[in-house]
């Protein structure tokens, strides 16, 4: 018997999307705009010549970098404690990551 409803390739979806993430040991960056608790998850933005990994993203409102124990991929949601924005990541123009507020 066929399927009747056949599952098309997703454009959108690329062979990076399909792998399983990188995982990361995140440490403490000092942080000190949020608990003790939740620093390791945040750090300053050090300016243009500073490099996001993979599990970093910019928050557009307060210019804080939000780190991840996970690679990050457009669709993902992050939260910004500093600015108390939710954001969603996107892939942008040049091709980086970035995030764009949801509310």
């Amino acid at each position: 018997m066929t399927d009747p409803f056949p599952q098309e390739a997703d454009p959108t979806t690329s062979e990076a999307d399909t792998r399983p993430r990188q995982r990361f040991e995140l440490e403490d960056t000092g942080f000190d705009e949020v608990p003790p608790r939740f620093r390791k998850f945040y750090r300053r933005w050090r300016g243009p010549g500073d490099q996001l990994g993979p599990n970093e993203v910019i928050c557009p409102v307060c210019k804080v970098v939000i780190r991840s124990t996970r690679e990050l991929r457009p669709g993902d949601r992050v939260y910004c404690m500093p600015c108390m924005s939710r954001l969603i990541v996107v892939r942008g123009e040049d091709g980086r990551l970035e995030a764009r507020v949801a509310y």
